[in-house]
């Protein structure tokens, strides 16, 4: 359908950016020619990654947002916007926490409301009040990050696995929706990446150290995913799957539902 890529020449809104994967993504986007919106709850870790665009040549502005009010991501559109001189033509939807390692029932109702407030709602926001202004436009671009968690629907994850497959169904959704519009959507869906979602998370000690040590012993680095995720745009390619262990859940899941969750559950028995 698209022929052309996406012009890097660009005004970029990320979320999350101040550190990990939206840290990569708005210093790629920075070396591939666009203006780029740091946006981050934490104030001054989005500053940080202005400052290093900025040391790079490039121009940023940071922004301090709660991606889970609504009204802070109004708020998100119109700064840009006045600082782009225009509409934003490039949103990415990063920010996000990790929580698990609990049954349902026994996690807490209180986690479960942070993080759909963060994960889910957090891109219900950003698809909502950006979509819109991209359709206006008839061009430009929405990345969602997602995960493999939101098919591989491993045990004592169930919120996390739940907010990342409900931004999945958004973002297919979205992608129809704008597809006669000029307007890409990709969705992200990486396994384990090297950033601070599980330190800055919601886990029990003992299960806080495993997953930080599987994280630390095969995850990639976050400036990959950026780069292939932009790729992906590029290319209008809805998912990206940038490791090879995603991969292959994705195709054992889709070969055999079933079979996976029979899997799932001999794996559940091994769980602390």
């Amino acid at each position: 359908m698209f022929t052309k890529k996406i012009s890097y020449q660009s005004l970029a809104v990320v979320t999350g950016a101040g550190s990990g994967i939206g840290r990569s993504f708005a210093l790629e986007l920075a070396n591939r020619g666009a203006r780029v919106v740091v946006s981050d709850i934490n104030l001054q870790a989005a500053q940080e990654t202005a400052d290093m665009i900025s040391a790079k040549g490039a121009t940023a502005l940071a922004i301090k947002c709660d991606v889970s009010v609504l009204s802070e991501v109004e708020d998100l559109a119109k700064k840009s916007e006045q600082w782009f001189g225009k509409p934003p033509t490039i949103v990415i939807n990063n920010a996000g926490v990790g929580v698990g390692s609990n049954a349902v029932g026994d996690f807490p109702i209180e986690d479960w409301q942070w993080i759909m407030g963060i994960n889910l709602w957090g891109v219900i926001h950003g698809c909502h009040v950006f979509a819109p202004i991209l359709r206006k436009q008839k061009s430009g671009g929405i990345i969602n990050v997602s995960s493999a968690a939101s098919f591989g629907s491993a045990p004592m994850m169930a919120s996390y696995n739940t907010t990342k497959a409900g931004v999945v169904a958004l973002s297919e959704t979205l992608r129809a929706e704008l597809a006669m519009h000029g307007v890409r959507v990709v969705v992200l869906c990486p396994t384990f990446v090297k950033t601070n979602v599980i330190k800055n998370g919601r886990m029990r000690k003992e299960s806080l150290a495993e997953a930080q040590k599987m994280m630390d012993r095969s995850g990639i680095s976050p400036n990959k995913v950026a780069i292939k995720t932009l790729n992906a745009l590029d290319k209008n390619k809805i998912y990206v799957l940038p490791q090879l262990d995603a991969r292959i859940s994705w195709f054992l899941k889709r070969l055999s539902p079933s079979t996976w969750t029979k899997v799932m559950g001999v794996a559940a028995r091994f769980m602390p």
